[in-house]
């Protein structure tokens, strides 16, 4: 199901003074980098801020050579590598984000764990995709702005992965957009990908920019497709627990409303 950005998570927060401040636990000091986080670290928000934490795991999915491991790099805050290489085994990734709720006003920090597995890998040994796979909240499919062939292939390849009963949030992330130029993959064919299958298509540049400053870089540049990776969990969450309702149950509830009316008339 597609939501309007910013209906659970508040989009622009992080320009702000509050999201600035909060901003500042997972920033070095310079603000000119994002702090790396081992699986036993966190950040701490300032004290002033009540907050609560939640934590996922994130499968990232897509043929060799889109730029999965560019695009984790570069949301992540690593250095993003200038020379493709085919990702060996398993890697993962802790990215935290703070994000402040729609409803409640409440600052939530975000702890991502990202799992990225060479296909080379994936298709050697039988193991790896089940451990990929294994208690996974949400699956970010990739394909490559130059590369044709793994936007139409994203629908085999999400059969592949996931099944339409899993409970998982599903995210497609177009990778090489500043390379859009030469892009082999229309906006209108996006849409139209979104519209079908009812999953969101998000766009990220594989380079560093280094002609604007480093907060404005660094942050701005992944602050959109984090936002949404995470209301999209957020909602997820908020669905299993009955606060929210699915897309059926909303159609059904519909219906049911108009259905009374019809008789009450």
């Amino acid at each position: 199901m597609l939501i309007q950005p910013g209906t659970l998570l508040q989009y622009d927060w992080y320009k702000s003074w509050e999201g600035r401040e909060s901003l500042l636990s997972i920033l070095h000091r310079n603000m000119h980098h994002r702090k790396l986080f081992g699986l036993l670290e966190e950040p701490l928000l300032p004290v002033q801020f009540s907050s609560s934490d939640v934590q996922y795991k994130i499968f990232v999915s897509g043929r060799s050579g889109v730029g999965k491991t560019s695009a984790l790099a570069k949301l992540s805050g690593n250095e993003v590598p200038t020379m493709h290489s085919e990702t060996p085994g398993i890697q993962t990734q802790v990215v935290y984000w703070p994000a402040k709720l729609v409803q409640t006003n409440k600052i939530v920090m975000f702890r991502l764990h990202f799992w990225d597995a060479g296909d080379a890998a994936l298709k050697k040994f039988d193991h790896i995709l089940p451990a990929c796979k294994e208690n996974a909240d949400a699956v970010v499919f990739h394909f490559s702005f130059t590369d044709r062939g793994s936007f139409e292939d994203l629908p085999r390849h999400m059969a592949r992965i996931v099944s339409p009963s899993d409970n998982t949030c599903k995210l497609v992330l177009g990778t090489k957009y500043d390379q859009l130029a030469h892009s082999d993959v229309t906006h209108q064919e996006l849409r139209e990908f979104e519209q079908q299958y009812k999953i969101p298509v998000l766009k990220i540049a594989n380079i560093a920019n280094y002609e604007q400053s480093e907060l404005q870089t660094e942050v701005h540049e992944v602050a959109p497709v984090l936002n949404t990776l995470c209301e999209y969990l957020w909602r997820r969450d908020q669905v299993a627990a009955g606060v929210l309702q699915t897309e059926r149950q909303t159609d059904e509830q519909r219906h049911s409303d108009e259905d009374q009316m019809v008789l009450y008339f």
